[in-house]
């Protein structure tokens, strides 16, 4: 389930004590006011350009003016601390303070968290940011017994389908497409379910893997297809729009139980007018990322009719619905 020990050992050796060797945080009572500067590193894997990662630096700006200067937030992007596994390990082990992941991989370790990673799941970002700020929140709770707690959730985007054999228009166009996904069962499930071969994969090794062929698409959101540069080496594009990706904020409950009460309080402020911040952005870019992309003349982009598409993922609901639970897919529909 983890990364090997290896990793986890740089990790340790690297990162630990990363409270106390900058700013000596514990000194300062966890029930009182911030007596000392503290610094805290977030990481997360997208490109610095990326929506989600403005907004990291966004939290990091807010946080810094709500404590005078006394909290310094570094952010890390583009893998340096670690892929998505490894940074919610770090967090887990207190190696690492905070951290911006995908549900698809979170899940792993408060499975009903990947309720989110359903197809076809929201009717629109409105009805997923409701769901999220409610029934995500309390799915969120059960992750504070692993070490981690989450303080909201920021947007990866809406995830369509790239590849670089043939156009697809329909799921029956996706039959024996490798497609690489994350290594999550239900976006697995999914892929199949449409008739493609799911090849999980790390987001890092990505690029690299459809310039050589190893896989022949993906499935992400138009920031990543952008930031990332996929268009230099997918020819097609397909807006399935099959799934939206929340992105969590994370900070590990060491980092959290050593903070001040003052400190706290800062941190949650400015998480939620960041997510806030961050989510305006990720959706008025949306449409500006398509356009670059099509005005690179490099990958062609198709309008799919998404029914067929719904239809074909059906199936995943009923296969996953007891890991999810049937309540909270109730839930998440319940919502007007």
């Amino acid at each position: 389930m983890f990364a090997r020990l290896s990793i986890t050992a740089l990790l340790l050796l690297g990162l630990v004590f990363t409270l106390t060797a900058e700013g000596n945080q514990e000194s300062g009572s966890a029930s009182g006011e911030i007596t000392e500067e503290i610094v805290i590193k977030l990481g997360h894997i997208a490109d610095p350009s990326h929506p989600y990662a403005k907004g990291a630096e966004e939290f990091a700006r807010l946080a810094s003016e709500k404590s005078g200067g006394m909290i310094q937030v570094k952010v890390f992007p583009s893998s340096q601390l670690g892929g998505q596994k490894e940074l919610i390990e770090g967090i887990t082990y207190g190696s690492i303070d905070m951290a911006l992941v995908g549900t698809a991989v979170l899940g792993q370790f408060q499975p009903q968290i990947s309720l989110f990673d359903l197809p076809f799941l929201f009717r629109d970002r409105d009805h997923a940011y409701e769901s999220l700020d409610t029934v995500g929140m309390e799915l969120g709770e059960e992750l504070e017994k692993n070490g981690i707690k989450l303080l909201g959730y920021m947007e990866n985007g809406i995830r369509h389908l790239t590849n670089d054999r043939r156009e697809v228009t329909s799921p029956a166009d996706m039959k024996g497409l490798k497609i690489r996904v994350m290594t999550n069962k239900i976006y697995i499930a999914m892929m199949k379910s449409l008739g493609a071969s799911p090849t999980p994969m790390a987001f890092g090794e990505l690029y690299s893997a459809m310039q050589q062929g190893v896989v022949d698409g993906q499935e992400n959101p138009s920031a990543h297809i952008w930031t990332s540069r996929f268009f230099e080496v997918q020819q097609y594009a397909s807006k399935t729009a099959h799934a939206y990706a929340p992105e969590p904020v994370l900070i590990s409950m060491v980092t959290w139980k050593k903070l001040p009460a003052q400190a706290r309080d800062i941190i949650l402020e400015s998480a939620k007018e960041a997510i806030s911040w961050q989510r305006q952005l990720s959706t008025d870019q949306d449409n500006e990322f398509w356009d670059k992309i099509i005005a690179t003349g490099k990958m062609k982009v198709t309008e799919v009719d998404r029914q067929p598409f719904v239809e074909a993922t059906n199936p995943v609901y009923a296969e996953f619905a007891e890991m999810v639970g049937q309540a909270n897919i109730d839930a998440v529909q319940a919502i007007k």
